[in-house]
């Protein structure tokens, strides 16, 4: 199993590098990754110029008192959907101490339990917030990994920090 410090480190560093020149502050909200997001994006050194905040908010009441997610979104769709992620992604760049941010959430069934024929392990939901002095842009994404536990939430860190530099590359352009 990879730890967060052998996830992606260059694309860590890519992220925080860019984020500081454009003046775009970061947050994670995450739930099945436990914060390996916030973990892998803090392990460069500096990376203060970038990362605002990072959330855990691994169950349901953390993630309404926490992030703002209505119990309503939750008790209809699930922990593990494109709602949830979303009004995770959306309360995460609220927060964010910048007129320029960006939020990218996670919620997922890591396994090995936990699963159904409706919500497979490995099914991971992204959110990614944007934030600019005009608007706020949200979007989720749906991911099947396959593995077994310490696999898919590495491979749903991986992706997430690939949502962010996609988005801090759209910025830039």
């Amino acid at each position: 199993m990879k730890s967060h410090q052998e996830i992606a480190p260059n694309i860590a560093q890519e992220i925080i590098l860019k984020a500081e020149s454009l003046g775009v502050m970061l947050a994670s909200a995450e739930s099945c990754t436990g914060g390996m997001i916030a973990a892998a994006l803090t392990d460069i050194a500096g990376s203060s110029v970038a990362v605002d905040r990072g959330f855990v908010t691994y169950s349901n009441a953390a993630k309404t008192a926490m992030l703002g997610v209505p119990s309503e979104v939750i008790d209809a769709h699930g922990a593990v959907s494109s709602e949830v992620v979303l009004a995770m992604a959306e309360g995460a760049v609220e927060q964010i101490a910048s007129d320029h941010g960006i939020a990218v959430s996670v919620s997922g069934v890591a396994g090995p339990g936990g699963g159904s024929e409706e919500k497979p392990v490995g099914l991971v939901w992204f959110g990614l917030s944007i934030r600019t002095k005009q608007d706020v842009e949200t979007q989720s994404h749906r991911k099947q990994f396959d593995g077994n536990r310490g696999e898919v939430r590495a491979q749903a860190t991986q992706f997430a920090l690939e949502l962010i530099l996609d988005a801090l590359n759209q910025m830039a352009n």
